[in-house]
């Protein structure tokens, strides 16, 4: 494995970064979700009706929403600059390479957690996850 290896106590003290990091981005995830809720219901008007005032429309969404993207993908560089994965934006899921009992695991953390208290397989995620 090449990622940056956390030991237990590393990973504990970037929680309450973490926290306040996947905080800050809520907004932007927000606004994703809403402007990706829109696109879809403009698609749907010009299947149904193939109103050009909704063509217009999705152009203007879509630039909003690459917009936010970008500045989501930006507030996110230093989490995965740090060699933490990410692996849900939205429920600010993320794992921490390391080692357990000689073989390498990931260290799990999901927003709300006080604390990194679960690993898992490399080959399994979040719903296998145990406890330390």
């Amino acid at each position: 494995m090449s990622e940056k290896q956390f030991t237990l106590d590393e990973a504990r003290r970037l929680v309450p970064w973490l926290q306040g990091t996947f905080d800050d981005l809520a907004p932007l995830r927000n606004r994703v979700r809403q402007l990706n809720a829109e696109i879809d219901g403009l698609l749907d008007r010009m299947r149904s009706n193939g109103g050009s005032d909704a063509e217009e429309g999705l152009g203007l969404h879509r630039r909003a929403l690459s917009e936010a993207s970008e500045a989501l993908a930006d507030r996110l560089r230093p989490v995965l600059e740090r060699g933490i994965v990410v692996r849900s934006v939205d429920r600010a899921l993320v794992d921490f390479p390391s080692m357990r009992a000689g073989r390498e695991v990931y260290l799990c953390w999901i927003d709300g957690e006080k604390g990194v208290d679960f690993w898992h397989e490399l080959d399994t995620g979040f719903a296998r996850r145990q406890p330390l």
